[in-house]
């Protein structure tokens, strides 16, 4: 009878310079983006001018996100116009119904 040896060995990979180039690329854009909302957060006057810069830059932020660290870049196009679509309708989808619902607040009164 042979005795097998069924210690496991701890394997090392070496580092992946190219993917780590990626992610501090994308994390400079995300800082980027925040950093350009922070300051119109600051400076600009509280209006739709501001509000629709900070949709408008949150979705490039999730875009950013979804494509690099939830892989989706690296997926078939028909699969990222599947998740992106649907958000750009939600989002159109609020803005409408807080439009309405102001108008008819204004309407009672």
């Amino acid at each position: 009878m042979e005795v097998q040896d069924t210690k496991s060995t701890l394997q090392v990979t070496p580092r992946n310079e190219e993917k780590i180039k990626k992610i501090w690329k994308t994390a400079g854009i995300l800082l980027a983006i925040t950093l350009a909302e922070f300051v119109m957060a600051f400076t600009m006057d509280r209006g739709i001018l501001l509000y629709a810069l900070f949709i408008i830059l949150t979705i490039w932020k999730a875009k950013y996100i979804m494509m690099t660290f939830m892989h989706l870049g690296d997926e078939a196009k028909p699969l990222f116009y599947a998740i992106i679509v649907p958000l750009i309708f939600l989002v159109w989808l609020v803005i409408t119904l807080i439009k309405e619902g102001s108008d008819i607040f204004m309407m009672r009164w």
